[in-house]
């Protein structure tokens, strides 16, 4: 196990090296600069081309790319053309918001998910199979962005009420937690619905599997209790699929909560990639996209040693 995690955290300079590089190229092969984006019609020919050489726009691309590339290792991600701000500042500034979303919705898809699942499958053909069924098909077919703009819409208009983000701005779990989980807590619910439905359906399928299995079958002939059956021994093993779409979940939701982001106020790094693309900010696309391919390579390398721990006959090579 050592030596694997140590050969995938060896490639993981190779993957964030493609990433930056591929994402380099696909944002050239779009028409048009950050220089067009803020003149637009009102510069001339020779304004563009001082503001290009500004910028270091007018450089070849392979020495734009190595001159970026040059500033990682001292920590240099580079700056918004238009602002002029580094994107290390801005990432200091939005990640702790998107990082603490991401991990309050998997961990209450997962607390919701998970036990409705269970009591789904050990009460198969019940009224607590059809309830658990019913829910996790509500829960996936209403879009996110709609039930939270539906919250703030008659919050608003019914009880006089809106998130505490649109008033104070993101406020550290550290320096008032009770107002931070009021903050929180709403959107990261409303993202858990649709992923705690999946995860409902996939517990559900999974347990059903184990429960059918030899080895299940010879822990009820002991006459062992229900609840030492179902949590000791098919659990476990149930929960491989759950963790795959867990890690899966936990890489989308990155960048994915963009619109929930918007709907609260909340100032993440989903909305900052979407300006940052719509501004042709390049190097802060670049540097975001670096980012994500590391904490995506590292959920995985999390979810492969889950896998052996929930299974011990799963061994790496």
């Amino acid at each position: 196990m050592r030596e694997y995690i140590l050969r995938r955290l060896l490639v993981l300079p190779l993957i964030m090296l493609g990433v930056s590089f591929l994402t380099f190229l696909m944002f050239r092969l779009i028409p048009g600069d950050v220089v067009d984006i803020n003149c637009g019609f009102q510069c001339d020919e020779e304004t563009r081309a001082a503001i290009r050489e500004q910028y270091g726009l007018n450089k070849p691309l392979l020495t734009q790319y190595w001159d970026w590339l040059a500033g990682i290792p001292a920590g240099d991600l580079g700056s918004s053309f238009r602002g002029h701000l580094p994107v290390t500042t801005e990432l200091e500034r939005r990640m702790p918001i998107t990082i603490q979303l991401m991990i309050m919705t998997m961990a209450l898809s997962a607390g919701l998910g998970i036990p409705l699942g269970m009591l789904s499958a050990v009460r198969q053909g019940s009224v607590w199979d059809g309830v658990a069924r019913f829910t996790s098909i509500l829960w996936l077919s209403v879009p996110a962005f709609y039930s939270g703009t539906l919250i703030i819409v008659f919050g608003a208009l019914w009880l006089n009420w809106t998130p505490p983000q649109f008033e104070s701005g993101y406020v550290s779990p550290l320096d008032d937690p009770i107002t931070n989980m009021q903050e929180f807590l709403l959107p990261a619910l409303i993202l858990a619905f649709g992923s705690a439905g999946v995860i409902i359906r996939v517990t559900r399928s999974s347990m059903l599997e184990v429960m059918r299995n030899d080895y299940i079958r010879t822990a009820w002939s002991k006459g062992l209790r229900e609840r030492s059956v179902i949590w000791r021994h098919a659990l476990k093993n149930a929960l491989i699929p759950v963790v795959t779409l867990l890690g899966l979940e936990a890489g989308g939701l990155l960048g994915g909560a963009v619109i929930i982001e918007s709907i609260f106020g909340l100032n993440g790094v989903g909305v900052y990639t979407v300006q940052s693309v719509i501004s042709r900010e390049l190097l802060v696309v670049q540097a975001l996209a670096l980012i994500f391919a590391v904490i995506y390579v590292l959920i995985n390398l999390v979810v492969d040693i889950l896998y052996a721990w929930l299974d011990p006959r799963i061994r790496y090579a």
